[in-house]
């Protein structure tokens, strides 16, 4: 569909049943350009005003977010809109604190690589209790501004890296880890104290592991109690995990990394929960016994969270194999716990952050997926199940905000379509949990941020939100709904940065295709390249991901990026979600359980067979495309379904399961002992001799996710067999490859590879 603009106002539309999807425009310019890769990955962004790491301040007087510079996208500042004068403007200008190259830790820089945190200048910050000065770690230092004076401070210049770095709850002081040891400063009087002294070697106190960072989404490994009298952390002890030698190949060195990497079926850290006092003299450690009362040491712990009475403590104990999980409390007076919750799976069990202790009743909301779908559940502080919220054969994405006060409950969900997400809320009484109110209106797909409720401008929330035909726009708004005003507006007039590419975007297809065994509904998006010739045949590029926790089929702007490219260089570009990606419920994720690359090559196989009913594509020129997960999906496509997919490229590709991680690996494919077999046919090496068509391999030569070693097992495994294949390598880049010059060339180099085989 060719669009055309007048003022950016887009009319969107989707038929949830037939899921075919419209959008209009009115046109004042016919003005176009080719879109270059080396533009896609230029300043200014594509994608207009893009503000992120959205927040509201305490007191709801102001909205932060961080921006990159107009003429340096990947440098951030934080701006504001404040709700008293209604104007947007610049609060923080980064280099107002540190205008220097940032020198960060390998530590810092890995915990940054796992939290995707990519850019410079201010990329984190924090509000103080009461909203008048905000905490940014910036060059391995702490920095502290008041906004009322304007004045900046820096708290620290030490020769250590202070990292993690968080306000008090109540404002008094500031806590970091430096040197593995979790320290406090009072802001007043500037004191530092030292709360744990083992820190150092393979004892790391208050951080988080390798595979809580990776795999868990748990960045941080302390937690201040309300009161701020006490601090729980995690004591880490690295003696049991593997020391493993890594190369960093890059261009003029190559760096002998020793790394303790918990590969599958290998060792876990030790890992111990404790509370201290903010004097640092009374460390207590938590037992962390099984629900039968035995030891074991081989466990996660995924959550903990303070309740707001500040005696009680809670944590998640997950067994290794991920298929029981309890939350548990432990009461810091007594010393004595208790199992409030205890969920089991005979797969394994998703984590979640929809822990919600309320205020002003003895109870909690938690998410489960014990009926298939993950919902909110309303419990009592002894774990009796008050009542079930929500209820459905759709799923709860996030718990969002509780309103005890007028009894509402707002979390975003998939109620209308597993394709968008849309703000919803329920009643807390738990009457009716079948029926939920949407509040957001514009079909497509919605990031809610709510703030504190406050006396000035009541409960609100800020709505990021765009469609596949609108780029992101940021708009705040009451709880009900209503619209506020315009955060960021990102209007595409004849001035934003997609206007000269917007005239020849094409928006995709949308539609749904039944699994080959009839088990389960599919949904895909294809796009046409425009001005297609009636009786020519074209060629496809399937890019794919294909993995657990991951979606590509959605309503959500897209933007002028590579599928773009590639359809104005004659492609057409389809993508699946197979079974095993998310947001459809567990028996949509389950298939995949101790035999990976199985069924999800099925299911890409099932969109190939549509593809190749439709008289516009040339069966022979279908190629696949993917990177991380979807560059082993490559892998075994072109190995097991050489028929169906004639050319691929894999990038940074897990190749051998044997080599990654414990907590990710061993949750869809048990551990290697109890499910050998299981390993061996999910690894690519059975299937190498299945390669007829052409093939490139590319990888970071830095990569400590998925490390290399995936990739020249590969190279040897292929030269064994014989079987020709391209080769590209990026020296010091990391699993994500970051860069412009990096992604301009590896763009280049993917398309020249479809363009020499498939033209």
């Amino acid at each position: 569909m060719k669009l055309t603009l007048k003022k950016a106002l887009f009319v969107f539309g989707c038929s949830l049943s037939s899921l075919a999807c419209y959008a209009a425009t009115e046109s004042v310019t016919e003005t176009t350009e080719a879109l270059t890769i080396e533009r896609i990955y230029s300043s200014p962004s594509l994608n207009g005003q893009t503000p992120k790491s959205l927040k509201f301040s305490p007191d709801g007087s102001r909205v932060t977010y961080l921006q990159g510079k107009a003429d340096d996208l990947n440098r951030y500042d934080l701006w504001e809109y404040n709700l008293a004068s209604k104007e947007n403007k610049l609060l923080v200008d980064s280099q107002a604190l540190f205008s220097g190259k940032e020198e960060l830790s390998d530590e810092e820089k890995a915990r940054r690589e796992r939290q995707r945190i990519y850019g410079v200048g201010i990329m984190e910050y924090q509000f103080s209790h009461d909203g008048s000065a905000l905490l940014f770690p910036l060059n391995g230092d702490i920095y502290y501004y008041h906004l009322a004076t304007q004045a900046a401070k820096r708290l620290t210049q030490t020769p250590g890296f202070e990292t993690d770095v968080k306000f008090s709850p109540q404002g008094n002081y500031v806590s970091y880890i430096r040197e593995q040891n979790l320290y406090i400063r009072h802001i007043k009087s500037g004191k530092e104290r030292q709360l744990t002294i083992d820190g150092g070697g393979v004892i790391k106190n208050g951080m988080s592991e390798f595979v809580a960072q990776e795999e868990m989404d748990r960045m941080t490994g302390y937690w201040w109690a309300p009161n701020e009298q006490h601090i729980a952390f995690l004591r880490v002890d690295e003696t049991p995990v593997q020391t493993v030698i890594r190369n960093e190949i890059y261009a003029d060195k190559i760096d002998l990394i020793e790394q303790r990497y918990p590969a599958t079926g290998t060792n876990n850290v030790h890992i111990q929960l404790a509370v201290t006092d903010i004097k640092g003299k009374k460390i207590r450690f938590v037992d962390l016994e099984d629900d039968q009362g035995n030891e074991d040491k081989d466990i996660y712990i995924p959550r903990v969270k303070w309740m707001p009475d500040s005696e009680n403590l809670t944590y998640q104990w997950q067994s290794r194999n991920q298929q029981k999980l309890i939350l548990r409390s432990y009461n810091i007076k007594k010393r004595k716990q208790k199992d409030l919750i205890t969920e089991k799976s005979n797969h394994w069990l998703n984590l979640h952050d929809d822990l919600h202790f309320l205020s002003k009743s003895k109870s909690f909301i938690w998410a489960s997926e014990r009926d298939g779908y993950k919902h909110l559940y309303h419990f009592d502080l002894k774990g009796k199940l008050i009542s079930q919220l929500t209820q459905g054969n759709w799923v709860v994405d996030n718990l969002k905000s509780v309103d005890e006060e007028n009894g509402w409950v707002y979390f975003t969900g998939r109620a209308d379509t597993p394709l968008e997400r849309h703000l919803y809320k329920v009643p807390l009484s738990g009457k009716n949990p079948e029926q939920v109110e949407r509040l957001t209106q514009r079909n497509g797909f919605h990031s809610i941020t709510f703030g504190n409720k406050s006396a000035v401008s009541g409960l609100n929330y800020i709505d990021s939100f765009s469609n596949i035909s609108t780029p992101k726009q940021v708009s705040l708004h009451k709880a009900d709904g209503e619209h506020i005003t315009w955060l960021a507006q990102n209007e595409v007039n004849a001035t934003h940065p997609v206007a000269p590419y917007y005239n020849d975007l094409v928006m995709p297809e949308f539609g749904s295709l039944k699994s080959d065994d009839g088990e389960a509904t599919l949904f895909y998006k294809l796009y046409k390249p425009n001005n297609m010739q009636p009786g020519k045949k074209y060629p496809v590029i399937v890019k794919v991901y294909g993995g657990p926790h991951a979606q590509r089929v959605t309503n959500k702007w897209q933007g002028a990026d590579m599928i773009q490219y590639m359809l104005q260089q004659g492609y057409i570009v389809f993508q699946l979600d197979n079974r095993g990606s998310n947001y459809r419920g567990t028996a949509f994720e389950f298939p995949i359980y101790k035999k990976l690359g199985q069924v999800e090559v099925e299911d890409q196989i099932t969109g190939v067979k549509h593809l190749r009913s439709l008289p516009f594509v040339d069966e022979k020129r279908i190629g696949i495309y993917g990177h991380s997960y979807g560059g082993y999906m490559a892998l075994m496509a072109m190995f097991k379904a050489g028929d169906y997919f004639s050319a691929g490229v894999s990038g940074a590709p897990v190749t051998d399961w044997l080599l990654y991680d414990t907590h990710y690996t061993e949750r869809y494919l048990a551990h290697p002992k109890d499910n050998a077999a299981g390993y061996q046919a999910s690894s690519v090496f059975p299937y190498i001799n299945g390669l007829n068509g052409p093939l490139m391999v590319y990888h970071g030569m830095a990569d400590d996710n998925v490390l290399f070693t995936n990739t020249t097992k590969l190279i040897k495994a292929m030269q064994d067999e014989n079987k020709v294949f391209e080769l590209m390598t990026y020296p010091g880049s990391k699993h994500s490859m970051r860069g412009k010059k990096v992604k301009v060339h590896l763009n280049h180099t993917i398309m020249n590879f479809f363009d020499r085989h498939f033209k």
